[in-house]
């Protein structure tokens, strides 16, 4: 009974601690700002975050070449964005190395759990799982050289609000780096026209677009340019 109750309170400790680091703390942001204009396609509904195994992604190479893509470096701080079961939470991890940080995010409090869990028990100091909202990523601002959003961009409910709130979270140089699947949105993917009008309408704008075969689509990338506009200047994009 008494070695139960140790790992019990060991795993609690360390999921606690998984929790709790990070870049900085994350804000309660109470910002009122909108309406956001309403997009002009369908939101793809939330499914499970695995869709290969991570042994079949590693063959295909994928996160090592969507990283290099993307420019992450040793000394980095990166976020994940709808991180899931943490494939490439753990990937970054390795990659921004111990001067780096990672911060892993998922909007269902048992998915953070669990992957909250994996990062106490794998013992990878670097990372913090955070819980995010719908449309709101609640990142501290100005922390992250790159917010990585991979095959979940089609599942945002409000584009131009998720995206509005998350430039300020951005550094000078930060990108945003989406993977998806070249098809429409209600087949789990976003036609990199949308995607790029979306990015354009809230003050994005392209830097590079890649074809990205081992991660099911391709990957393209943004930095913020200008002032954020006032929500009510969003002009929403035309789908197709």
């Amino acid at each position: 009974m008494m070695t139960i109750l140790r790992r019990a309170t060991l795993a609690g400790f360390l999921l606690v601690s998984a929790c709790d680091g990070g870049p900085a703390r994350v804000p309660d942001r109470t910002e009122k700002a909108g309406p956001f204009p309403a997009p002009d396609r369908p939101v793809a509904p939330v499914v499970s975050s695995r869709w290969s195994t991570e042994e079949e992604r590693d063959r295909l190479n994928e996160a090592s070449e969507v990283m290099a893509k993307a420019g992450i470096k040793r000394g980095m701080t990166v976020a994940d964005i709808g991180a899931g079961e943490g494939y490439y939470t753990m990937r970054l991890a390795a990659r921004v190395g111990k001067d780096g940080r990672v911060l892993a995010e998922d909007i269902f409090p048992a998915v953070r759990d669990t992957l909250a869990l994996r990062v106490a028990r794998e013992r990878v100091e670097s990372v913090s799982v955070r819980l995010g909202a719908v449309n709101d990523p609640r990142l501290p601002d100005a922390s992250f050289d790159r917010v990585l959003m991979v095959h979940m961009y089609h599942e945002i409910e409000q584009p131009y609000e998720f995206l509005w709130r998350l430039r300020p979270s951005l550094r000078p140089d930060g990108l945003v780096v989406v993977v998806d699947a070249d098809r429409q949105t209600q087949n789990h993917g976003t036609p990199p026209a949308l995607l790029k009008c979306e990015f354009a309408a809230v003050g994005y704008v392209p830097v590079a677009t890649y074809d990205m075969p081992s991660a099911g689509g391709y990957l393209a990338t943004f930095r913020p340019k200008g002032p954020r506009p006032d929500p009510s200047a969003i002009k929403p994009c035309r789908n197709g």
